[in-house]
């Protein structure tokens, strides 16, 4: 699918704010850097209303629309909405959309204070805001939300952070090796420079399988929650939810995402101390664990909770593990909803 995958006839009406030359924190210059962007809902008069929504690993801007609605905790009609496309994420400048010298497998690579930068200028020079109500996001997208958080107290109010860790932890930057090097094993890749997406199926395959594995839950599998959520069996889930969500990707667009996902550590804007950083939140925080989650343990989030003044730590229990937060089980799109509440109402 490759190209049409990222087109507005899939993903929906989008937007975009021209970053002009950009340079990244490791020193290389995109020379017209762009950042795609929706928003669902109005800026009021008083500009405070503003809510920022950055999306997960693998997803995009339209990805997160699984949460808003009307009568729910994100309501376009209460709420404006912000939801930002990461570089990577096929949408804002990434590989598979950037021309030479950085296409394909010489995109440079990105992180998550080069999104957040990008974000703020969307934020403050676009829509002339100078404080958010809430930042939220779940997984890459709470890599961001402690990003904001640390590097712009006084714009952060409230925050919600969902399965996510304000320092990416040693065994889940393993995990993230294996599921690139399946990524990387197919023949077709080459090193980065195939010619079409699709030729590169064998790797997403393994690699869609690997997800199927580690976000979840054992759990999920041992008592078979698959038959709850419309699926057959452990196979037909894997295919039919995780294959299906990653096959029309495009590897190098995945590897950015998850390289920079890899690297996350909001520490690096003081020199490493993490209780330097997490103490310079200002905002009212709220930290969610979701139970059984294999990649984001509970335990990893009282850490850093308990770094946060005044940070209220939730675990949100669950067999789906990471994938809680799509809300698959009636349980779960009301733990998900209610959570949000808590954050916004806070």
């Amino acid at each position: 699918m490759g190209a049409e995958y990222y087109s507005a006839a899939v993903q929906g009406p989008h937007e975009y704010f021209e970053l002009g030359p950009y340079t990244l924190d490791s020193g290389d210059t995109l020379p017209a850097a762009r950042l795609a962007y929706r928003t669902l809902g109005r800026l009021n008069a008083a500009k405070d209303n503003a809510v920022l929504v950055p999306h997960m690993y693998s997803g995009t801007s339209a990805s997160m629309q699984m949460l808003i609605g009307e009568g729910r905790a994100l309501d376009p009609s209460r709420y404006f909405l912000i939801l930002p496309d990461q570089f990577g994420s096929g949408l804002s400048s990434s590989p598979s959309n950037t021309p030479a010298p950085f296409d394909r497998g010489h995109f440079p690579a990105v992180t998550i204070a080069d999104d957040v930068r990008a974000q703020h200028r969307l934020v403050t020079e676009r829509f002339g805001i100078t404080a958010l109500h809430a930042v939220l996001g779940w997984s890459m997208g709470g890599q961001q939300t402690y990003e904001w958080a640390v590097r712009h107290p006084e714009m952060v109010l409230r925050a919600g952070v969902f399965a996510a860790t304000a320092r990416t932890p040693v065994q889940n930057q393993l995990q993230l090796d294996v599921q690139c090097e399946l990524l990387r094993s197919d023949p077709a890749f080459a090193d980065g420079f195939y010619t079409d997406s699709d030729d590169v199926d064998l790797g997403l395959s393994r690699h869609a399988m690997a997800w199927a594995a580690t976000s979840t839950s054992y759990r999920f599998f041992r008592d078979e929650v698959w038959r709850r959520i419309g699926f057959a069996g452990a196979e037909e889930f894997t295919l039919g939810f995780t294959r299906s969500h990653f096959r029309p990707m495009d590897p190098n667009n995945l590897l950015r995402q998850a390289a920079k996902w890899r690297a996350a550590d909001v520490s690096l804007c003081t020199g490493g101390d993490m209780e330097a950083a997490l103490g310079r939140i200002t905002a009212e925080f709220f930290v969610f664990a979701f139970g059984d989650d294999l990649l984001f343990p509970a335990e990893d989030h009282e850490r850093d909770a308990a770094m946060i003044r005044d940070a209220r730590l939730r675990v949100i229990d669950g067999p789906l593990g990471h994938f809680t937060m799509y809300g698959l089980t009636p349980e779960d799109a009301a733990a998900i909803d209610e959570a949000l509440a808590e954050v916004l109402k806070s």
